[in-house]
Parts: structure tokens; C-alpha cells; sequence
């Protein structure tokens, strides 16, 4: 028997997302391709028996989820284990405007991001001890069940690494693309990853 059928979904475009900035613990709204990406989603888990969504506290999951629960007639229930990594002095800049400011920090993140905690923000493994907890919460609530999870791109990943028993030093070999769709069952011991970032259902948008 299933124990956990879980379907992560990293919330759709921001303008920020769009500019390659880090956005982090920033309240980044949706942009107008979020909201439609929201809707295609939510069209595409509509004949899901899902028993609960749960999304991150910031805005942009948060209204991405509530287009997801809506067909269900259920209520985004929110959880901050899932809110986005805080990368601190970064939020707010462009890649490039990273780069040119913390050379030798981004340069690092890009190669081995498990060494690297942005100043003022978290570290990989922080962020990934309270996913690995909030998981373990809704194994425990929701055995047996189907529960949509919106999130964001570094939580998403960690998921996903967690699930194939992979370190956080492989951060960069799993993708996760705004509006993906990933597909995780937890059965007893085991961990299935059924489907990791698909994103058929956005092929009307252009994605």
C-alpha cells in the first residue's frame, strides 16, 4: 500500500523568475503567465483523488496552490518547512549582479552549493533538514492519500535528492522549472519517483 502519494509542484513565473533573480524569503507576487500556468496545472491534476494541498506561505505559492485546490473544494493549508531557502543579501539580484558582488561565493554555489550559506541567509543543509521534517508531518497525516505540495525551485530539488538518496552536492542534477510537475510514492521503506518536472501540460502556454 501507498503510503504517501505526493505531487510537488514549483509555483509558476514571477517577474523575478523571468530576470533570474533570487527572490528567496522576498513575497514575489505571480506574474500574469503564473497565474495561466496555475490554471494548466490545475486542469491537468484535476482528475486526482487529492486529499489535501499544502503550499509554502509566500504569495506566489500560495495563490499558485489555491488555483490547484479549487476543483478539489479544498482549503491551501500553508507550512513554512516548505518556504523557499533565504539567501539573505542576495534577494533581490539579478545572477549576474551575484556574481559580480560575491565572486568567489557564487562561483562556489555553482560547483558546490552544500559549502555555500549566502550572507545573512541559510545553508543548503538547514534547508534541507526542515523539508526532510515537514515530509516525515505529512507521511504521518496523510497515509494512504494523494497530497499536492506548492513550493519553490531549491526545495523542489531537495525533494527530489531526497526521494533518489542522492547529497546535496547534486543539487544542480535535478531541474525544476516554474509550474513542473513532479511525482513522488513513499511506500514503507521505498521511495518512487514517478514523474520529475514534466511540463506537457503547459504546452498550450509555450512553456
Amino acid at each position: 500500500m501507498t503510503t504517501l502519494r505526493l505531487v510537488v509542484i514549483r509555483h509558476g513565473d514571477t517577474d523575478w523568475s523571468r530576470e533570474r533573480r533570487f527572490a528567496g524569503s522576498r513575497d514575489v507576487a505571480l506574474a500574469a503567465t503564473g497565474h495561466a500556468q496555475g490554471e494548466a496545472v490545475a486542469r491537468a491534476l484535476e482528475p486526482l483523488p487529492v486529499a489535501a494541498v499544502y503550499a509554502s506561505p509566500l504569495e506566489r505559492t500560495r495563490a499558485f496552490a489555491e488555483a490547484i485546490a479549487k476543483p478539489h473544494r479544498l482549503e491551501v493549508r500553508l507550512e513554512a518547512a516548505f518556504r523557499e531557502m533565504a539567501f539573505g543579501r542576495w534577494e533581490g539580484l539579478t545572477r549576474e549582479e551575484v556574481s559580480a558582488r560575491f565572486p568567489d561565493l557564487y562561483a562556489t554555489w555553482r560547483t558546490a552549493p552544500e559549502r555555500v550559506t549566502p550572507p545573512d541567509g541559510e545553508s543548503l543543509a538547514e534547508v534541507a533538514e526542515r523539508v526532510a521534517r515537514g515530509l516525515e508531518e505529512l507521511r504521518e497525516a496523510h497515509e494512504g492519500e494523494t497530497v499536492v505540495l506548492v513550493t519553490h525551485a531549491i526545495v523542489s530539488r531537495l525533494i527530489v535528492l531526497g526521494a533518489l538518496g542522492l547529497g546535496l552536492e547534486r543539487l544542480w542534477s535535478v531541474d525544476s522549472s516554474p509550474a513542473g510537475i513532479t511525482e513522488i510514492e513513499y511506500q514503507g521503506g521505498w521511495v518512487t519517483v514517478q514523474r520529475m518536472n514534466t511540463q506537457a501540460h503547459l504546452g498550450a502556454l509555450g512553456a
